[in-house]
């Protein structure tokens, strides 16, 4: 991927999401899956993060990135595939760090997070303990930026060796259009969020239609920030939701308040653990005020990570009527689906193009029991 980042060529995208189509049809082929829908990605301008090596010559910065396979250190000017307000801010952030040694001395990296509704959250990342002079440094550092740059809202975080160091907040809000509803989103910085907003809605609009006539409740496993329980929430009577990580759950229940949603309870727990408590074989107390059998899920959504499912929550899955499975490996999915259509048949699949010129596939399989 970073080997273009200066020099991708847009026209050649439409013949890269050609391959990126035979690649999903090969692979899903063995199932007797449909013809899948593509939700192609903008050419340009389509990653609304980014995480910026910063080389130092004298008094001189420069933004790197590091081809992979050779090392080589690529020198980054403009970022094509970054978000325009990425892009803006890339130069005129350079220059202040320039003019300020204290800010400059030993910076190691900038991270870039931004939004479609141009919020901007800027963490620098620094080789030394930051103290009270570097926040003042800062402040004015953002204050500056502000007068200069298109964000709305616009919030820096110094980073360092077992330190955090914010200055006004930690995370953007996104906003997303779907067909029918508008939701906001809270991002965190180092957190997993969605970096390609446009194909994001695509996959919510997308799992939406498919369960637009389910009948009972959802249960999601690997829920994240909430983005698909608070989006599919009005498709079912109530949604029971479940995520590890902390972090990423304090944001669902932010998020749940956000948009006011009033029925979607999420828990924190992995996957295996949720399926030991379904399965009663281990008493949870992080499950004391649910009551599970109060629930009537018809349908089961994952999005698990690279490394697909177990078996046993391939198992659990096999008990619902209704899985939507969002992955993000093509072999670990075909290896999952090789069990799960044992039981279930494919009834609609896509192709959601969120990382463009990569070999990065994200795919979405709508199964029912047979």
């Amino acid at each position: 991927m970073w080997i273009i980042v200066n020099s991708i060529q847009s026209e050649q995208y439409q013949a890269q999401l050609g391959e990126k189509k035979e690649r999903f049809n090969s692979s899903l082929a063995p199932f007797a899956a449909p013809h899948p829908t593509v939700f192609a990605s903008p050419p340009t301008h389509y990653r609304y993060r980014a995480e910026l090596r910063v080389w130092h010559q004298g008094d001189d910065l420069s933004y790197i990135m590091f081809d992979k396979q050779t090392k080589q250190k690529i020198f980054i000017s403009t970022l094509p595939i970054a978000s325009k307000l990425i892009n803006t801010t890339m130069p005129a952030l350079l220059a202040e760090l320039k003019d300020t040694r204290l800010l400059r001395y030993k910076l190691f990296q900038v991270d870039f997070l931004s939004t479609q509704t141009d919020q901007l959250l800027i963490t620098l990342i620094y080789h030394k303990k930051l103290d009270e002079d570097w926040q003042v440094a800062a402040t004015k550092l953002r204050q500056r930026l502000i007068s200069i740059l298109p964000a709305k809202q616009l919030h820096i975080i110094g980073r360092a060796k077992g330190q955090k160091i914010n200055l006004h907040q930690d995370f953007v809000v996104e906003t997303i259009h779907l067909q029918d509803q508008t939701l906001h989103y809270q991002q965190i910085e180092n957190s997993f969020t969605q970096p390609n907003p446009t194909v994001a809605t695509h996959m919510l609009n997308w799992a939406k239609k498919c369960t637009q006539n389910s009948t009972g409740d959802l249960l999601e496993l690997y829920c994240g920030n909430g983005n698909f329980s608070i989006a599919l929430a009005n498709n079912f009577g109530k949604v029971l939701a479940t995520e590890v990580s902390k972090s990423s759950v304090n944001s669902a229940q932010y998020n749940i308040k956000l948009n006011a949603v009033h029925h979607v309870e999420v828990v924190r727990m992995s996957a295996e653990e949720f399926t030991q408590a379904m399965n009663k074989t281990r008493q949870f107390r992080r499950l004391e005020h649910v009551d599970l059998d109060s629930y009537q899920c018809n349908t089961i959504l994952v999005d698990p990570p690279r490394c697909g499912l177990d078996a046993k929550t391939i198992e659990l899955l096999q008990h619902y009527p209704a899985i939507v499975y969002i992955s993000c490996n093509l072999d670990t999915l075909a290896d999952n689906l090789s069990t799960l259509t044992q039981t279930h048949t494919i009834i609609d699949c896509a192709l959601f193009d969120q990382f463009p010129y990569t070999d990065h596939i994200e795919a979405g399989v709508y199964l029912f029991k047979k």
